[in-house]
C-alpha cells in the first residue's frame, strides 16, 4: 500500500489503498470570489515565507493552511453562500440517488449529507480510483441538475476536499460531523443525509 499525492487546485489529494475518506465537494459559486482571493493570498504568503527562509513549512504553518481550507471554507459553505441549487428537493434527491447507485459495488458509503451548496461523504473505494468515483458523481449529477434546473454551465467547483480517516475515533467523529452538518448550518429536519 503506497500513499499517493496528487495536486488539486488548492491542496494536495492524498490517497491510500483501502482507506476511508471524508470527501467534500461544492457548487461552482459557493464561495465569494473575494474570500477565495484573500485565502489564496494568505496561502501564498505562508508558503513563500517558508521558502524565503529556506525551510519546509512548520507544523504551525501547515495547520494554518489546513485551517484556511477546511474550517474557514466550511463556515462559508454552512451559511449558504451562492445560488444553493441543491436546496431544490428534486436536485438533492437526484444527488442522493447518484451517491447510492454504486454503493456496495464500487465503494462503501458510511455517511453523506447533501447541503444547499455542497456535499459531504464518508466513503471507501473498493477497486476504483477515488478520483474516478468523485468525477463520476460530479459529472452525472451536474448534467442531471442542469436539466432539472433548466440551466447550462458549470455546476460543481472543479476541485474537492479529501481527508484520510486514520482510526476508529476519527471515523466516529467524521460520521457525526457529516450527520450533524445540517443542524450546524441551521437546517432543521433535513432529510438529505444518510449514515450506516
Amino acid at each position: 500500500m503506497d500513499l499517493v499525492k496528487k495536486q488539486g487546485e488548492y491542496l494536495p489529494h492524498w490517497t491510500l489503498e483501502h482507506s476511508i475518506y471524508h470527501i467534500c465537494f461544492r457548487l461552482q459559486d459557493s464561495l465569494p470570489q473575494e474570500i477565495i482571493r484573500k485565502w489564496k493570498f494568505e496561502r501564498i504568503d505562508i508558503i513563500e515565507s517558508a521558502k524565503q527562509k529556506g525551510r519546509p513549512l512548520s507544523l504551525e504553518e501547515s495547520d494554518r493552511l489546513r485551517f484556511l481550507y477546511s474550517e474557514k471554507i466550511d463556515k462559508y459553505l454552512d451559511i449558504g453562500t451562492g445560488t444553493c441549487y441543491i436546496k431544490n428537493a428534486s436536485v438533492a434527491q437526484m444527488i442522493s440517488s447518484a451517491l447510492m447507485y454504486f454503493n456496495e459495488q464500487r465503494y462503501k458509503l458510511y455517511a453523506w449529507c447533501i447541503m444547499p451548496n455542497h456535499v459531504h461523504a464518508i466513503v471507501r473505494a473498493f477497486n476504483d480510483d477515488l478520483d474516478k468515483i468523485i468525477h463520476s458523481w460530479k459529472s452525472y449529477t451536474a448534467n442531471q441538475a442542469n436539466k432539472i434546473l433548466g440551466r447550462t454551465g458549470n455546476f460543481w467547483h472543479k476541485d474537492y476536499y479529501n481527508h484520510i480517516i486514520r482510526n476508529d475515533k476519527e471515523f466516529d467523529y467524521q460520521i457525526n460531523y457529516v450527520w450533524l452538518n445540517a443542524e450546524k448550518a441551521g437546517l432543521r429536519d433535513w432529510k438529505f443525509r444518510y449514515k450506516i
